[in-house]
């Protein structure tokens, strides 16, 4: 299984297999189409995944390392009152934010599909504050 290490973190297999799977295919499917077995499917399915979550944990890391934490939107918490709370906690710090809520509602909701369920925040999305007053989310 060739890498080819500018390109991406996943073997050509792996991204053939996530592919399958996106478009709606059983890991059996999967397996009778490219002459393989199940196991050996869900081997390179979870490969992939785990790959993919060391990706998006690297990148959490790079983009708030120069960052620092500001608050946390709780599970449960209305999104709606999400830029409210995040200026408050930045104005603690003396830093002045302004946030166009709906702007950031739909930042969140691009960033973050499956943390956000209508209007309610579905698991905990950290806040960081960057020295020059951006956000960057985690």
């Amino acid at each position: 299984m060739k890498v080819n290490v500018g390109e991406s973190l996943l073997t050509d297999r792996q991204k053939e297999i996530l592919r399958y799977r996106k478009s709606g295919m059983t890991q059996q499917q999967i397996a009778d189409l490219i002459h393989t077995s199940k196991a050996n499917v869900c081997t390179i399915e979870k490969s992939a995944r785990d790959n993919i979550l060391r990706a998006k944990e690297t990148l959490k890391f790079f983009h708030t390392m120069d960052a620092f934490p500001l608050c946390i939107l709780k599970e449960g918490s209305d999104l709606f009152d999400s830029a409210t709370m995040i200026a408050e906690e930045a104005a603690k710090t003396g830093t002045t934010i302004s946030i166009d809520t709906m702007d950031l509602i739909n930042r969140l909701r691009n960033e973050f599909p499956t943390r956000i369920h209508g209007r309610f925040i579905k698991a905990d999305i950290e806040v960081f504050l960057e020295s020059s007053g951006g956000l960057v989310f985690g």
